[in-house]
């Protein structure tokens, strides 16, 4: 299939763009948000292709993934085409619920004609789709292999922007955690951190692996968004966990791969136990991978979309 989208998350998109099809990728000269075209910190393969948006009128498109409520227009403007009347089409739901856990209704609710897939179980029941049809389609992570050593004596944390998004993603929460050992925070920067915690940069992906590993823990703070695929790379890369039982971290992260509550108290005593026992920490980080390779191995993610993509293709 030929298969026409966005570049929006990076993480996911690698994962998507590893299938068997050919990926049609808008890009604008800016690469701003609409036309971002071809990762250039990710590894793609060839199959996914950049397309100015004045060629997309005249390219055979076999289906559509949507992630934005403004790419319905857009592909009406670029391709000439309706989605999911002209164009098999999907729409590929990222995000918990927004701006309400439990009554925020789905931009795609009053439509029938495209399938929702949503990234976690949790997301599926609490969002309201309305009257469209929807699936769930676990996250898929390329195998960034077993890298962990735990020789840095601190948690590891990737957020972006980590100030501004303040206690969605538990910002307000490292400086408490960072006082039983060293917070490491990779990713984008926007403001000061609370003492104890030390950004480490905004790394490429394979490097931001390595550096991660290197680090004793990874500790999810977030409370209010989807599955992190940062959380399942990090259990790919054999770290044990210690995670707020928010959304879906309850269902990704098993008891023997790390500690997860929303009791302060027992998060930073297992901060601790991995800080200073380094063999509970690996046997910890042992099961997490094995059990991240099983549940959000790249087969089954791909099988999953290919299962979808001909349904809605039929």
């Amino acid at each position: 299939m030929r298969i026409l989208l966005w570049h929006v998350h990076g993480s996911w998109t690698t994962a998507f763009v590893h299938g068997t099809h050919e990926y049609l990728l808008p890009v604008l000269p800016d690469r701003g948000p609409d036309g971002l075209g071809r990762a250039r910190t990710w590894d793609w393969p060839a199959s996914a292709v950049e397309l100015p948006p004045a060629r997309l009128r005249d390219e055979q498109i076999d289906a559509v993934i949507l992630q934005r409520p403004s790419e319905l227009g857009l592909v009406r403007d670029w391709t000439g085409r309706e989605p999911g009347r002209d164009l098999p089409t999907v729409y590929l739901e990222h995000n918990a619920p927004e701006p309400h856990p439990v009554h925020s209704r789905h931009p795609l609710a009053d439509r029938d004609d495209i399938p929702i897939a949503h990234v976690t179980f949790f997301n599926e029941l609490f969002w309201d789709s309305g009257r469209a049809p929807t699936t769930v389609i676990e996250h898929g992570v390329v195998d960034p292999g077993e890298r962990y050593t735990g020789e840095v004596a601190a948690s590891a944390v990737v957020v972006n922007e980590p100030v501004r998004r303040g206690r969605r993603v538990g910002t307000d929460l490292l400086g408490t955690f960072a006082a039983d050992a060293p917070v490491d925070l990779f990713g984008s920067l926007d403001g000061p951190l609370p003492p104890g915690v030390r950004h480490q940069g905004d790394l490429p992906q394979a490097a931001m692996h390595v550096e991660m590993a290197r680090r004793r823990l990874y500790l999810h703070p977030v409370r209010w968004t989807s599955l992190g695929l940062s959380l399942i790379e990090a259990m790919q890369l054999g770290m044990p966990v210690v995670a707020l039982a928010a959304t879906e971290v309850t269902e990704a992260v098993p008891p023997a791969a790390g500690v997860v509550s929303t009791d302060r108290t027992r998060l930073r005593g297992a901060i601790r136990t991995y800080v200073h026992d380094a063999e509970a920490a690996r046997l910890a980080g042992k099961a997490a991978r094995a059990y991240a390779l099983d549940r959000y191995g790249l087969s089954r993610f791909l099988a999953d979309w290919d299962r979808l993509l001909q349904e809605v293709t039929r």
